[in-house]
C-alpha cells in the first residue's frame, strides 16, 4: 500500500514538471511571437504600467524562461527579448516615444469613435447623458483595449519604416559623401606626384634648355643642311612654285 502511494506521488510530481514544462515552452513562444516594436506586449502590460510593475512582471516571466530553467531551444532568444522589452520601458525617452505612440493612437481611435456615434443616435444620447462616463466605460473594455493594440503597432510600423527609409538616405548620401572624397584625395595625389616628378626633372629641363641655346641657332658640327630653294623673283622672300607653261 505504501509503494503504491509512493508511485502515485511520483507520478504526480512528474506530471506537474510536464505541465510546468509545457507552460514554459508555451511562454517562449508567445514571447518570439510578440510584436517586436511594442515592448509592453512582450511583458503583458497594460499601457499605463508604472516601472515597478514593469520591474516586477520581468522578474516573474524571466524566470519561466530562463535558459537554465526551461528546455526549449529558442530560450536564450526569449529570455533576450524580455531582457529588451524592460531596458526600453526602463529607458524615460524610449518610454516617453512610445506612450506618445500610444497617445496618438487613442486619438485617431476617439475620433472614429465620434464619426460612429453619430450614425448610433440611442449611443450619442447616451453619451451625452452620462457626461462622457459612457466613453470611459468604453475605453477601458477589452474591445477598446484590443483595437488600442491593433492601432499602435500600425503607427509604430510606419514610424519604424520611416526611420529606416531616413536611415537608408543618411547612409546612401554618407557613401557619396565619401566616394568624393575619395576622389578628392585621388586627384590631389596624382597631382602632387606630378610635381614631384616635374620637381625631379628640373635639373635635366634646365640642362637641356642651356644646351639648345648654345647649339640650336648654330646648328651642330657636321650637321647637313638641307639646300636653299632658289626663286623666280629674287625680290621676293617665299618660295614661288614654279609656274607650268603650255
Amino acid at each position: 500500500m505504501a509503494s503504491s502511494e509512493a508511485d502515485e506521488d511520483q507520478l504526480f510530481k512528474s506530471f506537474l514538471a510536464e505541465v510546468s514544462e509545457a507552460e514554459r515552452d508555451n511562454e517562449v513562444s508567445r514571447i518570439l511571437g510578440c510584436f517586436k516594436l511594442n515592448p509592453f506586449e512582450h511583458l503583458k502590460l497594460s499601457f499605463d504600467s508604472s516601472p515597478d510593475e514593469v520591474k516586477k512582471q520581468y522578474r516573474k516571466l524571466s524566470l519561466l524562461v530562463h535558459p537554465d530553467k526551461c528546455k526549449h531551444p529558442q530560450a536564450q532568444e526569449a529570455f533576450a527579448a524580455l531582457a529588451k522589452a524592460q531596458q526600453l520601458l526602463l529607458d524615460p525617452q524610449e518610454r516617453g516615444y512610445i506612450l506618445d505612440q500610444v497617445a496618438a493612437a487613442k486619438e485617431e481611435l476617439r475620433a472614429k469613435r465620434k464619426k460612429e456615434l453619430k450614425k448610433d443616435s440611442a449611443s450619442k444620447i447616451k453619451s451625452q447623458v452620462d457626461e462622457g462616463k459612457y466613453e470611459e466605460q468604453f475605453e477601458r473594455s477589452d474591445e477598446f483595449q484590443q483595437q488600442l493594440i491593433i492601432k499602435v503597432r500600425e503607427i509604430l510600423t510606419e514610424k519604424e519604416w520611416r526611420r529606416r527609409k531616413m536611415q537608408m538616405r543618411i547612409s546612401e548620401e554618407e557613401g557619396r559623401l565619401k566616394k568624393d572624397e575619395e576622389e578628392t584625395k585621388e586627384m590631389w595625389k596624382r597631382k602632387r606626384e606630378h610635381e614631384e616628378k616635374w620637381e625631379e626633372t628640373r635639373d635635366q629641363r634646365v640642362s637641356s634648355w642651356r644646351d639648345f641655346m648654345k647649339t640650336g641657332k648654330k646648328g651642330r658640327k657636321g650637321e647637313i643642311k638641307p639646300p636653299k630653294l632658289k626663286t623666280e623673283d629674287p625680290n621676293k622672300s617665299y618660295v614661288q612654285r614654279p609656274v607650268k607653261r603650255a
